[in-house]
């Protein structure tokens, strides 16, 4: 009898270890850190749990830019990991890479995942579709620009915080009376090219590039300079020189400045909810973004930022089939609802969002569904269904560079976006040069 008890133990010693390596892996890179890493690791330790024949590893990479590069590296040393989280600005890079990427739509009918394409928000599906309406990568966390009001601020300054904000001329208004009210912080934004640049010509219904914004074809060129755009940068670029407009830096470098109390205004992604809701110790609230009524009547829609996942070709069938079944829990209405709810970022499934409205989320916190009606509201236009550009990260790196020159005074906002047109032609001619 001792016999069989040790026989049987050393069975299990011997097996324990086979079975919890049966378990295929799954490795995730992305670029989130702080609030969003440990909601994302919580979102990975669920499926984890959820399912005994995958485990999903989450590594972060570095900010999007080194995601993406961490990524493209990786796939030429053949090391690549089975989905890379790559942001908005790199879709035309990954869609021209060929035989990097296996295209979403392909990973989830060869695993047998439930997927259903209609079911994802149309605004946000569109920017990660082929024409044909295949869906290259799982669009993840999708987000689109709002306004944030420091109202406490606006109350030190005499300013009411109930004022219509609705138009930048009604914003100008109130630049100038909270300056006037010993505000030294009027406005701050993040992002300044995705905000001030391309979801403005969205917002505005007016090009940003040619070829419907690069969705017709590699041969597109810069359309940034025209005159709506000119017109609402030399505004930003007499309040940076009236210290009614703060500039902080290219990335989110404000949102610090905004979340620690010191400025009354914040242009930033909806997703901003995250941290500004654990951060902020005066009262704020989210407001429309802000359009020119001098320029359109009523505005079109926002354009998403964020970042998608790419499926990494090179896998084995069963990871394929691991990938598949993430991507599907991803996707499903409870997990994008809590997505939503805990980050603002726009749930990508209408159904998520249905289903986040009828929990009375919106009705407690209101403002939270502005960014889903400014993407929603409207049917996108050819200037608002989003950007598909080449080396555009290298692209915003100059048009950057080009605001800096106007917010400092070095430039009239005509140059820079004459500049930031020339410079990124070229690159986008040496883009479809490469890619032909």
């Amino acid at each position: 009898m001792k016999n069989q008890l040790l026989g049987v133990i050393a069975a299990t010693t011997i097996l324990s270890p086979i079975a919890a390596a049966a378990q295929t892996e799954i490795q995730f890179w992305h670029a989130f850190t702080g609030r969003l890493g440990e909601l994302v690791a919580a979102q990975v330790d669920e499926f984890n749990a959820s399912q005994s024949d995958y485990v999903v590893v989450q590594t972060h990479k570095g900010n999007y830019s080194e995601t993406l590069n961490a990524g493209i590296a990786a796939f030429r040393a053949q090391e690549q990991p089975d989905i890379l989280m790559v942001f908005e600005v790199g879709t035309a890079t990954m869609m021209a890479a060929g035989g990097a990427i296996k295209p979403v739509y392909e990973v989830m009918a060869e695993s047998g995942a439930n997927f259903d394409p209609d079911a994802y928000i149309g605004a946000v599906k569109g920017y990660y579709t082929t024409t044909d309406g295949e869906m290259l990568s799982l669009p993840f966390n999708s987000s689109t620009p709002v306004l944030w009001v420091n109202r406490d601020a606006f109350k030190a300054a005499g300013v009411d915080p109930d004022m219509d904000l609705s138009t930048w001329e009604n914003v100008g208004t109130a630049l100038d009376a909270l300056k006037a009210g010993g505000e030294d912080c009027p406005l701050v934004t993040a992002w300044q090219s995705w905000i001030h640049l391309e979801n403005f010509s969205a917002y505005h219904d007016v090009p940003f590039a040619s070829k419907d914004n690069g969705f017709g074809g590699l041969d597109t060129e810069l359309m940034l300079n025209g005159p709506a755009q000119v017109a609402h940068l030399t505004a930003l670029g007499e309040w940076a020189r009236d210290g009614k407009f703060i500039y902080t830096g290219r990335r989110n470098e404000g949102g610090a400045n905004f979340r620690s109390g010191e400025c009354a205004l914040f242009t930033e992604s909806s997703a901003g909810y995250a941290g500004i809701s654990a951060e902020a110790e005066f009262d704020f609230e989210v407001r429309p973004l802000p359009y020119w009524k001098s320029i359109i009547d009523e505005p079109q829609n926002t354009i998403i930022g964020g970042a998608s996942l790419w499926v990494m070709s090179g896998q084995t069938d069963e990871e394929y089939k691991g990938v598949g079944e993430f991507l599907s829990f991803l996707s499903t209405s409870n997990v994008q609802a809590a997505w939503h709810q805990n980050t603002g970022y726009l749930p990508i499934t209408a159904e998520a969002g249905d289903a986040t409205r009828a929990a009375g989320f919106y009705e407690q916190n209101p403002g939270t569904d502005i960014a889903v009606i400014q993407m929603t509201a409207k049917d996108p236009t050819a200037n608002s269904k989003g950007l598909r550009l080449g080396s555009f990260d290298q692209i915003r790196g100059i048009i950057d560079e080009e605001l800096e020159a106007i917010w400092s005074g070095d430039k009239t906002a005509q140059e820079a976006m004459d500049s930031a047109k020339e410079r990124g032609d070229a690159l986008l001619r040496r883009f479809e040069q490469a890619n032909r």
